[in-house]
């Protein structure tokens, strides 16, 4: 009897010390060697205890992994998921239907950059809407150089970097790679949750990774009993759009940090259907637009109806400022060749938050003036 329960222990104590160096696949394999031998009730004791383990080490998305792990042996089981919620939800109970401004504003204070500690679509959930993510998760293995998503592919879902690392890659269009890794805590392809549309990158593992998924189906699903996930994935749509914008755009370079992030607080995030006309010729502009998702065509309209487009505008193109920064009238109507998806700056924001910036206003002018010259040269051309 003594030898079987130093058989059962070994497993457990080895998953332990692989989960202390923080190796998640490896200490659940060690667990899952106990469910093959037929020990079921002492497998789902071992990731009980470390999702507990993670879960109070500030490791909330290695915790998810084992709790999902339990739940595969123990599909009624309740008390590890709750545990897990009371640690890391925000809210004890669902906020008012009116406090949707009220989640925005607090998602603002959470770091702009990933942290494992604090993932903002787990933690800015009220207990029971937490629970429901966390069941509809899905844990996801990718040896390395094996995809986890293709630039280019239709997106149905977004990531969270568990364990591993990804290089991330741009190379359509000449858009070149992206700044940086996935690593440990990561969060990508989040639009694709809010709306349809081709893969803008590719993450491409470096080394073995586990990941969580959840896919814009069960999002959809889980916002119809809690509305509040929907709001917490827009929220942090709109601000890792923004933050990402003003931080890697150059036009916004002269910004300091607090500068960036009290203008990307204005920022709305805009979705629109195709053939959408964003600017009209002739009137007084009443935003700047910053394209994230999608494709438009900027044209000029001539008396006899006939249209002479532009370079189309891509994702991270801006427009609009030609007319807030030389209080004219646009110059080009802009129309979405695609269902798009935009942040929108408005002119009154604009105007408190660049025009008090020099440097801002003289790179925005830079733009105006080259589109300008570009216009009048294409029309010239005609």
């Amino acid at each position: 009897m003594i030898d079987r329960a130093d058989n059962l222990l070994r497993p457990r104590e080895l998953a332990a010390q692989l989960a202390a160096g923080g190796r998640v696949d490896q200490a659940l394999s060690e667990l899952r060697k106990l469910e093959q031998q037929g020990h079921r009730e002492e497998a789902a004791a071992g990731f009980e205890a470390l999702a507990r383990t993670w879960a109070q080490g500030s490791q909330l998305l290695r915790a998810i992994v084992a709790c999902k792990e339990l739940l595969r042996l123990e599909p009624q089981h309740t008390r590890t998921q709750a545990f897990i919620a009371n640690l890391y939800a925000r809210y004890p109970v669902q906020p008012q239907e009116g406090a949707a401004d009220q989640v925005s504003a607090e998602l603002e204070l959470l770091p702009e950059r990933e942290d494992p500690v604090a993932v903002p679509i787990f933690s800015m959930l009220c207990r029971e809407a937490f629970v429901a993510l966390l069941e509809a998760v899905d844990v996801r293995t990718y040896a390395s150089s094996q995809p986890v998503m293709r630039e280019g592919d239709p997106g149905a879902s977004m990531f969270f970097m568990v364990e591993g690392r990804g290089d991330v890659w741009r190379l359509l269009e000449g858009r070149g790679p992206q700044e940086g890794p996935a690593l440990d805590g990561a969060v990508f392809g989040e639009m694709a949750l809010i709306t349809e549309g081709p893969r803008l990158s590719t993450v491409m593992p470096s080394v073995p990774s586990v990941l969580l998924e959840l896919t814009r189906a069960r999002m959809a699903e889980l916002s119809r009993k809690h509305p509040l996930v929907e709001r917490v994935v827009q929220a942090f749509c709109r601000k890792r759009a923004a933050d990402n914008l003003l931080r890697t755009h150059p036009i916004f370079s002269p910004l300091r940090l607090e500068q960036r992030r009290a203008l990307a607080r204005e920022f709305q995030l805009q979705r629109v259907a195709a053939g959408t006309t964003l600017l009209t010729a002739g009137t007084m502009g009443d935003a700047l637009y910053l394209l994230l998702r999608g494709r438009c065509t900027p044209f000029h309209m001539h008396p006899d109806g006939q249209e002479t487009p532009y370079p189309v505008l891509r994702e991270g193109d801006v427009f609009g400022e030609i007319s807030l920064l030389m209080d004219k009238p646009v110059t080009a109507m802009v129309r979405a060749d695609v269902p798009s998806v935009l942040l929108r700056l408005e002119r009154s924001s604009f105007e408190r938050h660049i025009f008090s910036q020099p440097g801002m206003r003289d790179a925005l002018l830079k733009i105006g003036t080259e589109r300008l010259q570009r216009t009048a040269r294409m029309l010239g051309d005609r």
